[in-house]
């Protein structure tokens, strides 16, 4: 049982981990103002939601930010066509 719970917890870090790709993503916004009001924005989500240990709130999370960050990189895709 423990050694569920911990591959569990191992698996939802990697998760939180690939969700700094925003942060590269970000990087690409053409407006220096752009890019450090989403920067400072991204690391504030981070750091407030760090503690979050709930299995479901942490799953939904995970999951907003992913669908976050695929509407950024759509969105830069469509600023450099």
């Amino acid at each position: 049982m423990a050694t569920t719970l911990m591959l569990k917890r191992f698996m939802r870090s990697q998760q939180v981990l690939l969700l700094y790709r925003i942060l590269q993503a970000i990087q690409q916004v053409p407006k220096d103002f752009y890019c450090k009001y989403l920067k400072d924005w991204a690391r504030e989500e981070f750091k407030r939601n760090k503690s979050a240990t709930e299995e479901d709130i942490t799953q939904r999370m995970i999951t907003q930010g992913n669908m976050q960050l695929k509407e950024l990189e759509k969105t830069l895709v469509l600023a450099k066509s």
